[in-house]
């Protein structure tokens, strides 16, 4: 029976691609049984158990360059954790027994990885970024497979190992509902122009900030546009709301405008929309190629690498998004970039279609197609 353990976490952005890598396997051999190996304080710990998997604790944390007096205790706990790191890999990988070990990114992947490849156990790597990050970057000289999520990659990590680009799996939803479908669930038009914004989970100020004028545009100017946007968790609902009743913007009874804290029903929003204002995280883009949805995009500068700037660049080289630095990212600029894609509706569909081209559509084969030569040898041993 083939075993495998994967082990990655942090962020949504590394643990939702390991959940999808064992559903990719699981489909090829229904009898596999998985195990994930994350750190017990992070978003893993509760994502792997709800999907049904067994879930073994590991305390990585990263070291903190800026050095103060709080990272300087980070640091210190960072390093007790290290020494623990390589003896708590050997006893989850002496427990599961796995034929196979693959890692999705995040510090927690490190040593699980390299400890099984010192074990000579067959292992794999999967990264999501145009920027890969420092994880990867070191395990991609001890994996036995190294995916990726896009070409660009490639530049950043050792020219002698040979990488497949497999893209990068979406959620389940991405790309099924029609654009005329969702609009009718959300209770919006066909004919009028829809824009969806989101910072993401947490949200955005920069983006919160932005779009609330923007939605103030919309009042001042008499122009009619359904828009969607999510504020997130750190922007709460009575300040959002307060500012916009401040610049004269009321929810109630406005057909045109819809504002919430979380997006529960995110493929239904992006179905419906023709333009997206986001972050630069790897899924989120992912998202946008699947839907074919042409974007204005926002890199979080606060990221490991500024890899969010790396991702967002691939799509507007593709012609597929208008990617604006957090420093420039100014209400006016918003407004102004918003303003031209109104009035070019040939310039925005092209954004969309642009997107939708450089979509990897078989992402899924691709990926069991790269770890099926490291099934069938373990099979064999």
């Amino acid at each position: 029976m083939l075993r495998v353990l994967l082990a990655g976490g942090g962020t949504a952005g590394h643990v939702n691609p390991a959940l999808a890598i064992a559903e990719i396997i699981k489909k090829h051999h229904p009898e596999a049984e998985f195990a994930f190996a994350g750190n017990p304080e992070k978003l893993e710990a509760k994502l792997v158990p709800q999907a049904g998997y067994k879930f073994y604790p590991i305390q990585v944390e990263g070291f903190q360059r800026k050095l103060n007096k709080k990272n300087i205790k980070r640091n210190l706990h960072a390093l007790k954790c290290l020494t623990k790191t390589t003896s708590r890999s050997r006893e989850i990988i002496g427990d599961f027994k796995p034929d196979l070990v693959i890692g999705t990114g995040g510090y927690v992947a490190g040593p699980v990885v390299r400890t099984a490849a010192k074990m000579g156990i067959l292992t794999a790597i999967h990264e999501q970024n145009a920027y890969p990050g420092v994880t990867n970057k070191l395990l991609s000289k001890y994996a036995d497979k190294v995916m990726l999520t896009v070409e660009e990659a490639k530049q950043y990590l050792d020219p002698k190992i040979e990488y497949t680009v497999t893209g990068l799996p979406v959620r389940s939803g991405f790309s099924t509902i029609t654009k005329e479908q969702a609009r009718r669930e959300l209770g919006f038009d066909n004919d009028t122009v829809c824009i969806l914004s989101t910072g993401g989970s947490l949200g955005a100020g920069a983006i919160n900030s932005a779009v609330l004028d923007l939605i103030a545009w919309y009042k001042s100017e008499g122009v009619t546009v359904n828009h969607i946007h999510s504020y997130g968790g750190n922007g709460k609902s009575t300040q959002f709301e307060k500012c916009l009743a401040d610049k004269g913007v009321t929810l109630e009874g406005n057909p045109h405008l819809m504002v919430k804290e979380y997006i529960n029903n995110m493929p239904t929003c992006m179905a419906a929309a023709d333009l997206v204002i986001s972050r630069c995280g790897a899924n989120a883009l992912t998202e946008l190629e699947a839907m074919g949805r042409g974007s204005i995009l926002v890199p979080s500068p606060i990221v490991a690498g500024n890899h969010q700037y790396y991702n967002g660049m691939v799509l507007q080289k593709a012609g597929a998004a208008i990617v604006i630095e957090q420093k420039d990212f100014t209400s006016e600029k918003l407004i102004s970039i918003v303003k031209e894609l109104l009035a070019d509706r040939e310039k925005l569909a092209a954004l969309s279609e642009n997107a939708a081209r450089i979509y990897i559509k078989d992402t899924d084969d691709r990926i069991y197609s790269a770890l099926a030569p490291l099934i069938e040898k373990a099979a064999s041993k």
